[in-house]
């Protein structure tokens, strides 16, 4: 993203300000949804130009003429919708005949909006999307598996402009309804310290335990990553105090960034503020947000819970060092403050009574409120211009890539190819449900790999969710096992952005880092298997069912991290690693068979 300076900058902080006003607005005023959806790409859309330069060697502290262009002309599509709306809603699909205007502002926005995810995203999205969009004019004529229904060039440009079936589809929805107040409200929680205050409150209660930096790192990490929303971001924000501490007590450099790549990927999975991904599994689903958010609660516990484990075991075994004095934090300071919780507090309640989009604009509130109780935290009137600028800017990278996303879902409706996909999925599994399985995490760990989670889940779910629903898998464990393995791409070898990051800041091959990352997040990669089989993980089923499944898995995770560290009270020879490790995927496979019978 730019550096810019002087009047630009305070211009497009305004921009800004006005698209989280707006949003804010929208949540109390009767709003049709395409209108939101046009309204949210044509503030989003310039931002883009403005602010993530064409290459590397483009201008990073100015905007050339050229961004300033393509700025004014991203805003014409979205513009032109909100303008002739009532025409817009009225015209007939695949009926009314497009003006001349719509069909050049359609081919624009279709451009654009390629550009702007190559710049602001992926460049694999951008060629994704660009192949999928010319797909349906070429689809007729193509050999073999490839070949789909076609359409025209008019027929394309009009689902993917002026339908909800194409960019304006569901993944915009949410951004436009759901994902940008809660990025809003995260800007607040930030500017306000609530994040520095948790980081106090961690070290306080687990500074002073063997390997206290890690643990540190692996509870400090999940509410900064369900702030940020961002592995990357939360290993830069979390891991340049945590890497070096670690390193400073005795953790090896790959160790120390591993368990800050692991620490940091689990944020999006984190209730109760969780990835865009969670809120599109939502309205995909036709369920609530917080029924989301509670399925999300016993799979984030072991994600968490398996990292802290063998971070615990690994610290006994080495005898590793504690958090220093100087960076323990006053406990009378810390408890006097226990008020700043208070915020997520109420947006855990809010979201049992309320919409998620009005639980995060009470939650906000409550948030103003509560800084005013400090000096330390009390928001200035430009604090508040900051807070709004960077809720809209973090918006940016989800509303292109849902924009993408949509596209690419537009076009394999439009031609069938998303059927196709689903059937070559059940032919490659042969029915078999584990197998199925496997190859749908494959598939997400790859698309993950050059998609940022929300796209890579929104694709994969397209095409892999009604086979493992064919083949017996209820639909929310389906749509969650593919968002979790999105996640999952993040510490994933070779091409783990998470790891590539921790490794800059712990000076340690990337490899390495990559190598103990799934040690320490083998959990990540059972879990998902497990609720499959086992719903009763994600809260469903009788509450005995679910106590006894999470407390098999809890204990299996136990020995397995025993396993894995080669310790358990004391030093285990290799026939005792081997028994500990035999004990613990027992246990967890007795979870997912109990989720059977």
């Amino acid at each position: 993203m730019r550096k810019i300076e002087g009047k630009v900058k305070y211009g497009i902080m305004a921009y800004a300000v006005i698209a989280s006003l707006f949003h804010l607005y929208s949540v109390f005023a009767n709003i049709h949804s395409l209108f939101l959806r046009s309204a949210h790409l044509m503030f989003l859309l310039p931002l883009a130009f403005l602010l993530y330069p064409a290459t590397k060697n483009s201008p990073q502290d100015r905007i050339p003429w050229y961004d300033w262009v393509l700025a004014f002309l991203a805003a014409l599509p979205g513009l032109y919708i909100l303008v002739d709306f009532n025409w817009v809603i009225s015209r007939v699909w695949s009926v009314t005949p497009l003006k001349p205007i719509e069909k050049v502002l359609g081919i624009l926005f279709i451009i654009l909006i390629i550009e702007a995810t190559r710049r602001a995203v992926s460049k694999v999205l951008a060629i994704l999307a660009g192949l999928f969009v010319i797909y349906p004019l070429i689809a007729a004529n193509l050999p073999g598996f490839l070949k789909g229904g076609s359409a025209s060039l008019w027929e394309l440009v009009e689902t993917m402009y002026l339908t909800t079936e194409g960019v304006f589809s569901i993944p915009v929805g949410v951004s436009a309804s759901f994902v940008i107040h809660f990025l809003i409200l995260a800007a607040f929680l930030e500017i306000t310290g609530i994040g520095d205050y948790f980081m106090k409150l961690v070290i306080l209660i687990a500074g002073k335990k063997k390997g206290g930096p890690a643990k540190v790192a692996a509870l400090s990490s999940s509410v900064f990553g369900m702030l940020s929303g961002s592995a990357v971001a939360n290993v830069y924000g979390t891991g340049s105090f945590t890497i070096p501490m670690m390193k400073k007590v005795g953790f090896p450099p790959a160790l120390a960034g591993a368990v800050e790549a692991v620490a940091s990927s689990g944020g999006q999975i984190m209730p109760p503020i969780m990835g865009a991904g969670a809120f599109i599994m939502a309205s995909l689903l036709g369920i609530s947000y917080l029924t989301v958010v509670k399925a999300a609660i016993i799979p984030a516990f072991l994600y968490y819970f398996g990292v802290y484990v063998i971070i615990h075991f690994i610290s006994e075994r080495d005898n590793l060092g504690v958090v220093p004095d100087e960076v323990i934090p006053p406990k009378e300071e810390v408890i006097k403050k226990l008020y700043l919780l208070s915020p997520l507090v109420v947006l855990i309640y809010a979201l049992t009574v309320k919409t998620p989009t009005y639980a995060a604009v009470i939650a906000l509130g409550v948030t103003i409120l509560v800084s005013f109780l400090s000096k330390d935290t009390r928001l200035s009137p430009w604090d508040f211009i900051v807070a709004l600028s960077e809720g809209a800017k973090r918006a940016i990278v989800v509303a292109i890539a849902c924009a993408a996303a949509g596209m690419v879902i537009g076009a394999m409706n439009l031609t069938g190819f998303g059927f196709k996909l689903v059937g070559a999925i059940t032919s490659l599994s042969a029915g078999i449900g584990f197998v199925a399985l496997v190859l749908v995490a494959i598939i997400c760990v790859i698309m993950g790999m050059g998609l940022p989670t929300t796209a890579a889940y929104v694709i994969v779910a397209a095409i892999s969710v009604p086979v493992l629903t064919q083949l017996g898998f209820l639909p929310l464990p389906s749509h969650f096992f593919v968002f979790y393995y999105a996640i999952l791409s993040n510490i994933t070898y070779p091409v783990a952005l998470a790891v590539y990051a921790a490794a800059s800041l712990a000076n340690a091959d990337p490899k390495e880092i990559g190598i103990n990352a799934v040690k320490l997040g083998i959990m990540a990669f059972i879990t998902p298997f497990l609720f499959a089989y086992n719903p009763a993980l994600l809260l469903h089923g009788a509450a005995t069912k679910i106590i006894i499944s999470a407390l098999l898995a809890s204990l299996g995770t136990v020995l397995l991290g025993a396993g894995i560290a080669g310790y358990f009270k004391s030093r285990l020879d290799r026939p005792k690693r081997v028994l500990f490790l035999a004990a613990g995927f027992a246990l967890l496979i007795a979870t997912a068979v109990f989720g059977i019978l």
